[in-house]
């Protein structure tokens, strides 16, 4: 069911998909260490959840007859100027993986893989999702500044994300 094409290109994503959390990972401790607690717990979540997308992946390509291939994981950025600053990396990064999802899609159009494409639509969606909640974000610190009060009342709200779950599969 899967060509080496289309299984090549979804290797490389559940790699970028890893080093997603990996980097989110490195974000929340960056967080931790200003005791930025909410956002701290955010990018946790936001770690948590890049990890159920490489398991979206690696269970599509082994269902699919295909054959995961893991490879290194690039070391992430570990300190950043300010809150402002992690996330507006963090916004640049999720347009990043929308764009290298809008190739995946590109690939299995090309490929005929209609199973491969419905998987990423999902994607594709979830992305829409990921760059509003990144920007949203980005615009109140703006707004914020060099406000402490505001800097705290952002961080509670952030402390309030739900943790990520399976049940938003493309299958459910």
């Amino acid at each position: 069911m899967l060509n080496q094409k289309v299984q090549d290109a979804i290797n490389n994503q559940i790699n970028e998909e890893l080093f997603s959390s990996y980097l989110y990972l490195s974000m929340s401790n960056y967080f931790e260490s200003k005791n930025l607690k909410g956002m701290s717990q955010w990018m946790k979540f936001q770690a948590q959840e890049e990890r159920i997308h490489a398991t979206k992946f690696i269970d599509f390509v082994n269902e699919a007859g295909g054959r995961v291939l893991l490879t290194e994981i690039g070391a992430p950025q570990t300190d950043w100027e300010s809150p402002l600053s992690v996330f507006e990396d963090a916004l640049g990064h999720e347009r990043k993986i929308t764009g290298m999802i809008n190739e995946l899609v590109d690939i299995a159009l090309a490929e005929r893989n209609h199973a491969a494409n419905n998987l990423f639509q999902w994607f594709v969606n979830e992305q829409i999702e990921e760059e509003s909640n990144a920007d949203e974000i980005v615009e109140k610190l703006k707004l914020v500044g060099d406000n402490g009060v505001a800097l705290f009342m952002v961080d509670k709200e952030l402390g309030a994300r739900p943790a990520p779950t399976l049940a938003t599969s493309p299958a459910e």
